[in-house]
């Protein structure tokens, strides 16, 4: 058997004032055949790692394609998109024949003159290799689930956790039905049902904590291959964006269509039940400071880097500072030429540095302060489950009580690595300042005393009835109360 695989994936912001070009993804990722690191997995590559570990076991072929991604901002120029999908077909035909493709993508991936990226991907791919080909793809849940996608796959299979600690166990789980397909011993069959609303669903709370458990519980049982909840990225501004639940079964379509219709209805239930409590500002820091215990976990979900947003906001350290915060840390800003001033000045240096509020209006007023440099590193990295995610060069400066972490390669706050790569003890501080919606969880979640999630003014607004959206298909809630859920396919 020969199997080929591929990644070209970002999570797109189409509110946000960020343009993605090439050099996005080759701050991230960009990796060409045989280039893949052996060491873990990169951004949505975890179909191509599983498959290279499991090929001469498993008794097949792998062809390795190019490997794009990058960290999530606005949409990607149109010309740059072309330039790596048409990469990744060439690959794909100087490949043939083949019996199977891995496709590694996020799912909410918008470029210029294409609302649906991998939706066009996969139509050219099933073009080039034919109907009996198997196409099996790993999406992220945080993806718009279009009818495109789905009928140009065999197998679609989403991370189940948020935060996503589980790429590579579903990697793990799509190459094993790939290669039972392609053996015989399955025929999987899909049914998608819309669930028309728009949410957030951390598996950190107990409400999707128990979805999740029990749509896990019933794979591999009376002929269900696998189960998919697709939560939607809230942030994009495309016809197809909603929650779905998507549902393989060996052969039996009526199964598969009761199943997703059952988990849909359930899915639809839990409306506005799902996200935590989020205070102010001024709120979130009062009671993190009053708290009895440490340390203390705030998130700044509305400046989350892994949402599209700049990760450059400086509502929540001016209320450290006005609330003169001690042995408090906040990370990470981005902010590249501030971390060339601080490496300029050199560790030690006390110098006037303005930093953060660059980008626009929702960044909020820069800093201008006098700062202590108090760690210097270069080429940083964070853990994120199995996976590494660079950070780039980094500083961390010092104001008062707060340390604040400056970064090159934007990104969210993922793992304790933010912290200890300058030398911050993340277990030492009374308070940590996360730039993160909920991946924070699967590092500082284990070791915080308490989480308090703020609503900031920065531009991932929680209440998505503020978004302007002008392509999205109504009825949705909650910008609408009355809607239609039910099976599309």
């Amino acid at each position: 058997m020969r199997l080929f695989s591929a990644t070209i994936a970002t999570e797109t912001n189409t509110f946000s004032p960020l343009p993605t070009s090439i050099d996005g993804f080759k701050e991230s990722v960009f990796l060409r055949p045989g280039e893949h690191p052996e060491d873990a997995p990169r951004m949505c590559t975890a179909p191509l790692f599983v498959a290279r570990q499991r090929a001469a076991a498993d008794g097949f072929t792998l062809i390795e394609g190019s490997c794009f991604a990058a960290s999530p901002a606005g949409s990607v120029n149109r010309a740059d998109y072309e330039f790596m999908r048409d990469e990744v077909l060439e690959q794909l035909r100087a490949a043939l024949p083949l019996d199977g493709i891995l496709f590694g993508l996020h799912g909410a991936m918008v470029a210029h003159g294409y609302d649906d990226v991998e939706g066009d991907l996969l139509e050219r791919a099933r073009a080039i290799v034919g109907p009996k080909c198997v196409i099996g793809v790993e999406y992220d849940p945080h993806c718009h689930m279009t009818l495109k996608r789905v009928r140009n796959a065999d197998i679609i299979i989403c991370y189940k956790e948020f935060p996503h600690t589980d790429v590579v166990d579903r990697a793990e789980d799509l190459l094993t039905l790939v290669l039972r397909t392609l053996r015989g011993e399955v025929k999987p069959v899909m049914s998608l049902y819309d669930c028309r609303q728009i949410g957030s669903y951390p598996t950190t709370l107990p409400l999707m904590r128990g979805f999740v458990d029990r749509m896990t519980a019933l794979e591999g049982k009376d002929g269900i291959l696998s189960v998919s909840a697709i939560h939607c990225f809230p942030y994009a501004d495309v016809k197809e964006l909603t929650g779905r639940i998507l549902v393989v079964a060996d052969g039996d379509k009526a199964k598969a269509d009761a199943l997703a219709t059952r988990l849909g209805e359930e899915f639809v239930s839990m409306r506005g039940k799902t996200m935590p409590e989020f205070f102010s500002p001024k709120v979130g820091v009062k009671t993190g400071i009053d708290f009895n215990d440490a340390p203390v976990v705030i998130a700044d979900p509305a400046d989350n880097a892994g949402g599209g947003a700049p990760s450059d906001n400086t509502t929540i350290l001016r209320e450290l500072m006005a609330a003169d915060a001690q042995d408090a840390a906040i990370g990470p800003i981005w902010d590249p030429i501030a971390v060339k001033l601080c490496f300029d000045g050199g560790q030690g240096a006390r110098f006037p540095l303005r930093f953060g509020g660059k980008i626009g209006p929702a960044s909020g007023q820069p800093v201008d302060a006098m700062v202590e440099v108090t760690a210097l590193a270069r080429d940083c990295w964070q853990s994120f489950g199995p996976t590494k995610v660079t950070l780039g060069d980094c500083a961390a400066v010092r104001i008062g009580g707060i340390d604040i972490v400056l970064i090159t390669n934007r990104t969210q706050a993922l793992g304790l690595e933010l912290f200890t790569n300058l030398g911050i003890d993340p277990l030492t501080r009374k308070l940590l300042v996360v730039k993160s919606t909920n991946h924070f969880m699967a590092a500082f979640g284990p070791i915080a005393k308490k989480v308090i999630y703020v609503e900031s003014d920065a531009p991932l607004a929680r209440d998505y009835t503020k978004l302007t959206y002008t392509k999205i298909q109504r009825p949705i809630w909650p910008l609408d109360a009355e809607t239609t859920p039910g099976l599309i396919f």
